[in-house]
């Protein structure tokens, strides 16, 4: 991952236009409803269980889940195991089959890897009770990429009512490598519902391929949405801890026009303290991002978005905004590399079809044990 250096402009003067996401039509191109009371029905309208969609999806996936397994995490020897790692370990290589891990509450102290060669695997936790992954690895021990707390590199990878997080100390500006990840998510086809992750800078690195997350949080300073995902982020708290300077949400790390990747947020609530929070900044050449129906709290900077103190991005940087609200949504005195785009622009960000979702996505589980 490359080296990314914080600067900023505080003004842009180029409109730029804003190029559409490609995706596959199929029959998961209903577009999320603008009213936010629409949205669960909107879910399970589209999102139906296994037993409805067997014809249209990865038959791979419909195989994994017709065999799924449950096996216990608990932390009084009550399961299978007593640590998340050792459950992970037991999954066979190649695995083909659905493995749902049930964790039982506590502070799960383990620095935790999901390697490429286990897909289908979900890690659970009871909503009232959740479980936290935490460690406090930073860039300066492990590299950034390799400091998260939970790295997945299998497909098909779930969570649902767990926390992750990095209990690194905010990292001093004057001192290194203290960037500290809570999840990397690598893998193709990942969903996260009801997730809390916690850090600051470098909260979360949605480094490559399709990932869907719902009803989250994810609480940061600086970039702590990063990477190279082709992400779907709805219904999910951005926190914010901001202070008398700069934050950033986001720096997505689109490279070309001919990556096809890019983060949308839609029906998301932009929270927390300071002032001087940006969406996102031009931390490469060609960054897309897009918020749509979000509401966001006066911590939103008024010019929204920066070119990272780079004008040659101005032409190629992708930043979007459609019918958002609140304080921090006012489109008057943004800076102009952004688009408040119309309603066929935003349409491919605000649909399920970004992410191919018809083929792999299915509600979180409810596993019984």
């Amino acid at each position: 991952m490359a080296s990314r250096t914080i600067c900023f402009t505080i003004q842009v003067t180029l409109v730029v236009a804003f190029l559409t996401t490609k995706v596959v039509l199929s029959d998961d191109t209903v577009p999320i409803p603008a009213n936010k009371a629409q949205l669960g029905e909107w879910y399970n309208t589209n999102v139906g269980p296994l037993d409805q969609r067997k014809s249209t999806m990865d038959p791979a996936l419909v195989t994994a889940e017709e065999g799924a397994k449950v096996v216990k995490v608990m932390q009084d020897g009550s399961g299978e195991f007593k640590t998340i790692t050792d459950a992970i370990k037991s999954i066979p290589s190649g695995n083909t089959k659905r493995v749902i891990i049930y964790i039982g509450a506590g502070n799960y102290n383990e620095k935790i890897k999901i390697e490429k060669t286990k897909p289908f695997v979900t890690l659970y936790g009871v909503p009232e009770k959740m479980p936290n992954l935490t460690f406090g690895g930073t860039a300066q021990q492990y590299g950034t990429v390799d400091s998260a707390t939970l790295i997945v590199e299998s497909d098909y990878f779930v969570a649902a009512n767990i926390m992750i997080s990095n209990t690194a100390p905010r990292p001093d500006p004057k001192t290194p490598g203290g960037q500290a990840v809570a999840l990397r998510i690598s893998g193709d086809k990942a969903a996260f519902y009801n997730c809390k992750m916690y850090g600051f800078q470098d909260t979360i690195c949605d480094d490559r391929n399709r990932h869907f997350f719902k009803d989250c949080l994810i609480q940061g300073t600086m970039d702590y949405i990063f990477g190279s995902g082709k992400s779907l982020y709805v219904s999910t708290e951005l926190r914010t801890l901001g202070d008398n300077g700069i934050t950033v949400i986001v720096a997505q790390a689109r490279k070309s026009e001919t990556e096809d990747n890019a983060y949308s947020f839609v029906h998301c609530d932009v929270t927390g303290t300071g002032t001087g929070t940006f969406l996102g900044r031009a931390w490469m050449s060609h960054p897309r991002v897009v918020f749509a129906y979000s509401n966001m709290s006066d911590i939103v900077n008024k010019l929204g978005w920066s070119n990272n103190n780079h004008p040659e991005h101005d032409k190629t940087v992708r930043f979007g905004e459609y019918q958002n609200s609140g304080p921090g949504a006012d489109p008057k005195g943004r800076a102009t590399i952004t688009k408040q785009l119309s309603e066929t622009e935003v349409k491919p960000y605000i649909t399920l079809a970004m992410i191919e979702g018809s083929k792999w996505l299915l509600p979180p589980p409810t596993p019984r044990v």
